[in-house]
């Protein structure tokens, strides 16, 4: 089956032909060059990116897989959750090209495709049902139990920012610019160094900022606290680079732990041993090196796909739609 994928959630343009969990194209065009000076994405530059873009690269999507439109068998579409003006152009697209090929088309959820797109690296066969999916983004913060693609229920959440926008808000703070996340990444790794083959810090020591976890019963935690921690460092110091650098990693360190603390909790909790990661936080090195170590410690199977497809993507999009179209059958 030769599926199209659709994506168009946020400020992401997306297209990907999928064949049976098989990537044969994935195509993504960004309008992050024009959101940066607000520091964020603006929803009707980015629904405006989608009309001038989706056409284009839906082509070069099929053209690269060596398709054309009467090979589709299948259109799978992000129908939620995400930007309603963005959305729109991506649904409005893959039903009018679903109409007129006469094919099916399949809506899917957009963090559940985060989490699907573990399913296409090679360690997909690994991966049992059930597990815990974490989808760590820009937007969105969550933690499930999936049973299967159908059977699925957030269990805990970020109850203000998402640790993407808290990246964006902290690096506005410390002048970094936008988006936040590969900034402050980049800045944490100057303050985390190799002297002499040993691992340390290249000047003075991390900043103890809070960690909040909330009820001891949930599996939900707040940035709040943490990102009004910075603000009042920043105030009360001289910040030099290499301070924006102790700032950064601290700051990393501080958000991750909770993240880690709340994956983990919610395996033994349910007596689960896999857990699957997505969303474009994941790329961060740091996090995935933390993540690897905690779950390791804590005998869970940790799962995450490479950067290509953690950020907004349709190959995972194109995935999951077939996926759910065959569990129809």
């Amino acid at each position: 089956m030769v599926t199209l994928g659709i994506e168009t959630s946020c400020d992401e343009t997306a297209a990907a032909v999928g064949k049976g969990g098989r990537i044969l194209s994935n195509i993504v065009s960004s309008s992050v060059p024009f959101h940066r000076e607000f520091g964020g994405v603006i929803p009707e530059i980015a629904s405006r990116f989608h009309i001038e873009y989706i056409d284009r690269v839906t082509k070069q999507a099929l053209k690269k897989a060596k398709k054309t439109p009467g090979d589709l068998d299948l259109i799978a579409v992000t129908e939620r959750p995400g930007l309603p003006g963005s959305l729109l152009v991506g649904i409005a697209f893959a039903k009018a090209l679903s109409y007129s090929l006469g094919i099916p088309l399949v809506p899917v959820d957009h963090l559940l495709a985060h989490l699907y797109a573990n399913f296409l690296t090679r360690d997909a066969s690994l991966i049992r049902f059930p597990f815990v999916g974490a989808v760590v983004s820009g937007g969105h913060t969550n933690i499930f139990i999936c049973r299967s693609w159908k059977d699925f229920k957030i269990i805990g959440e970020a109850k203000d920012d998402a640790i993407g926008e808290a990246f964006d808000k902290v690096a506005k703070i410390l002048g970094i610019g936008y988006p936040g996340g590969p900034n402050i990444e980049k800045y944490a790794r100057r303050f985390f160094r190799f002297p002499s083959g040993r691992v340390g810090f290249a000047s003075g020591l991390p900043i103890d900022f809070p960690r909040a976890y909330l009820d001891s019963d949930s599996f939900d935690f707040s940035l709040s606290g943490i990102k009004t921690a910075v603000l009042y460092y920043v105030k009360k110091n001289n910040i030099s680079q290499k301070q924006i650098s102790r700032i950064s990693w601290s700051f990393q360190e501080a958000v991750f732990d909770v993240l880690a603390e709340r994956v983990v909790k919610a395996c033994k909790k349910f007596r689960i041993n896999d857990v699957l990661f997505g969303g474009g936080v994941v790329s961060n090195m740091r996090l995935r090196a933390k993540l690897k170590n905690v779950c390791k410690n804590a005998g869970v199977r940790f799962f995450y796909p490479p950067p290509a497809l953690c950020v907004d993507n349709a190959a995972m999009v194109a995935g999951l739609g077939e996926a759910l179209y065959k569990m129809k059958g």
